[in-house]
């Protein structure tokens, strides 16, 4: 049986985790061990129990329990299952809630990235990439478009935010990823036997179609933060410097869609 808690009182401290702690204490709560997070939606939900991550509690709409809630709620036995209408959800939470449905989850420890890339032969690397936005939907583009891996520098946004979580639809629980030790990344890209290509507005650059990022056994795609860029360091220490073609005087595209473009054309199989 499910067991369904009714919101009475904006004070009681059932719904703190939704309510009155902000995304970086979820992520300390339990330090030194791994803390919380929140997924958003029935579907980014079921991805997440489908990708081993615990639910803590839930938190949503007294009418999706008769919608795609029930199978997700019937999954995960006496978790605490707060309810309220959708008024009360949003001045609760501060926003309206995707489909109606939150559920706090358990962290897991990120793997080693020696471990994560050992069968990898396309990863995605992202530099201080900041926005939750761009990440999440970098994730998406790397889960369906042929990336094995995602990894971090430590300056960027955490892919388990809850935006990211959105706007990735649940891929960041589809594709491995983890935090690299230390920036900029490429002395460690190398030493994990990926060729390097920076992908940057460069003089000296290579156009994304050339047969040598084609034939490289295994590369790695770096992205760079919403502004900058990538650093002047990872550039001049990567292997290639790549552009994507560009028409009507445009000189380039949005970290997330330049992505897109990038694991398409890199990330298919060898012929």
């Amino acid at each position: 049986m499910p067991n369904l808690i009714p919101i009475a009182d904006f004070n009681a401290p059932g719904p703190d985790l939704y309510a009155r702690l902000l995304e970086p204490q979820l992520l300390h709560y339990y330090e030194p061990e791994p803390g919380l997070f929140i997924a958003e939606s029935p579907k980014v939900i079921e991805r997440a129990l489908d990708a081993g991550y615990a639910p803590v509690s839930f938190l949503m709409e007294e009418k999706q329990l008769a919608g795609p809630a029930a199978g997700i709620i019937a999954r995960c036995g006496g978790v605490p299952v707060y309810t309220a209408d959708t008024g009360v959800l949003s001045r609760l939470t501060g926003f309206t809630l995707t489909r109606g449905m939150l559920c706090a989850m358990r962290r897991r420890a990120l793997p080693d990235a020696k471990e994560l890339c050992a069968r990898a032969r396309r990863v995605a690397v992202l530099e201080r990439v900041m926005n939750p936005t761009n990440a999440g939907a970098i994730f998406r583009s790397a889960a369906a478009l042929g990336m094995d891996a995602v990894l971090l520098t430590p300056s960027c946004t955490d892919p388990l935010y809850r935006r990211a979580i959105r706007v990735s639809m649940g891929t960041v629980f589809q594709v491995p990823w983890t935090f690299l030790g230390q920036e900029p990344p490429v002395p460690v890209l190398k030493e994990l036997g990926f060729r390097t290509a920076a992908m940057a507005l460069d003089p000296q650059s290579v156009s994304i179609d050339d047969p040598r990022l084609m034939k490289a056994e295994k590369l790695a795609i770096l992205l760079g933060s919403e502004g900058d860029g990538l650093s002047h360091e990872t550039i001049a220490a990567s292997d290639y410097t790549v552009r994507i073609p560009m028409a009507h005087g445009v000189d380039s595209l949005n970290v997330a869609a330049a992505s897109a473009v990038a694991f398409w054309q890199l990330g298919r199989p060898l012929a």
